[in-house]
């Protein structure tokens, strides 16, 4: 793109921009199963005008603007109560649930640096918990020692267990886990941790807003919070299940001095003291303020509204499927995610996932072994009928037609 030699009027500017749009997936429509929430064009509406009024003000430095600090504490508080966090619990926003879950694994580093003199830290983790934290290994040094699940996609405690060492800094557990939609065994993994007196991280980006709320409506939601003796700190994504505007996550740790070990403050050149509570320095407060107006505007029935019609559509959903020959559950569905492969050989899921996106649908592509992945949100309650309908007919069109077997996996980041 060349720069315009003089500039061109806004309407012209946006008119190109709602063009490019043309092509994207109509997430407001429920068409897509991942990447975007959607709780109705009046929460997004508030969304976006909170964010606007606070898109330059700048995270860095709440003396400037102590309406952030404000905002931030507000946020953090009321995650802190949503996941039972003691007194004395204390955490930050962040830009999402990578930024949340890299701070976790530097926390547990420099824990294990400051208090015991870890030179190598590691960290235990089983194969479904979240590429970022593969992420984290390679940033900060930490070597990643990943541990197969068991059959029903859960991590294997027992294997976990096997995998300590004396450089272990961190164990981790999901709630729920991404790729098939299940709860770690959280009260077994932060045993482990207490035990040895390390810390204990359990990712809840999916599920640290919908579960108490499933759990108030009745559901059977196994202990996954700090409740749980050993948990030391938990993610969760307000841009998910929040319905907040991007990036906006929380980090929240069971005391100060363990969220010590996640801020970085230096003296070493010529500007004066610098503070940090995360990687980025200069942040919008767009999206803090857009969380915190989102929240106050649901209120708690808003989110008890909105837990209750994600897990209708997601049981009815995993019904539709189970109902299906030739598609297989992963695993029955213990949040608001739901995967599903091919039963045999002889159909690729690629393909299907192919076909789907053709008729407007948009899934995530994961493995192994083949899976296509379904984030289900409150916007999907009232539509699966309409998935279901296209679903059965791109089965059709897969099975009549071989040459569509020529699919792509995808992939679930991109770096272009």
């Amino acid at each position: 793109m060349t720069l315009p030699t003089s500039g061109r009027p806004a309407p012209e500017v946006l008119d190109d921009l709602e063009q490019m749009k043309g092509r994207d997936v109509r997430w407001r429509d429920g068409r897509a199963f991942t990447l975007a929430y959607y709780a109705g064009e009046d929460v997004a509406d508030i969304a976006r005008t909170a964010y606007g009024a606070f898109s330059s003000e700048n995270g860095l430095n709440a003396d400037a603007f102590p309406s952030l600090r404000r905002i931030q504490s507000d946020v953090v508080d009321t995650v802190s109560q949503w996941l039972h966090a003691p007194p004395g619990s204390a955490g930050f926003m962040t830009t999402g649930g990578t930024e949340s879950i890299l701070m976790a694994v530097l926390a547990a580093r420099e824990r294990g640096r400051a208090e015991r003199g870890v030179a190598s830290p590691e960290m235990v983790l089983p194969t479904s918990a979240h590429a970022a934290f593969e992420k984290a290994a390679h940033y900060f040094g930490v070597r990643s020692r990943r541990v197969p699940v068991d059959g029903r996609w859960k991590a294997d405690v027992d294997a976990m267990a096997a995998a300590l060492t004396d450089d272990t800094v961190l164990v981790v557990g999901s709630a729920p886990q991404y790729p098939q939609g299940v709860i770690d065994p959280i009260a077994d993994i932060a045993a482990l941790a207490a035990q040895r007196d390390i810390n204990c991280h359990v990712d809840a980006c999916m599920g640290g807003v919908t579960l108490p709320y499933l759990r108030r409506l009745g559901h059977d939601v196994p202990p996954f919070d700090f409740d749980v003796p050993g948990v030391t700190s938990m993610s969760v994504d307000l841009h998910k299940f929040g319905y907040a505007a991007k990036g906006a996550s929380v980090i929240i740790h069971r005391d100060k001095k363990l969220r010590s070990y996640q801020t970085f403050v230096t003296e070493n050149w010529l500007g004066g003291l610098y503070g940090s509570s995360g990687v980025l320095g200069t942040k919008s407060g767009g999206s803090m303020a857009a969380a915190w107006a989102v929240m106050q505007y649901l209120g708690d029935d808003g989110y008890l509204r909105l837990a209750a019609a994600a897990r209708r559509a997601t049981i009815e959903l995993a019904h539709a499927i189970d109902a299906i020959d030739a598609l297989v559950l992963r695993a029955e569905p213990e949040a608001t995610l739901v995967a599903f492969s091919a039963r045999g050989d002889d159909l690729d899921v690629f393909a299907l996932a192919d076909a789907l996106w053709r008729r407007g649908w948009y899934l995530d592509r994961q493995g192994p072994p083949p899976t296509l992945h379904c984030t289900v949100n409150a916007v999907h309650d009232g539509i699966i009928d309409d998935f279901v309908a296209d679903l059965r007919a791109a089965l059709a069109d897969v099975v009549a037609d071989a040459s569509t077997s020529a699919s792509t996996g995808g992939v679930y980041g991109a770096l272009e």
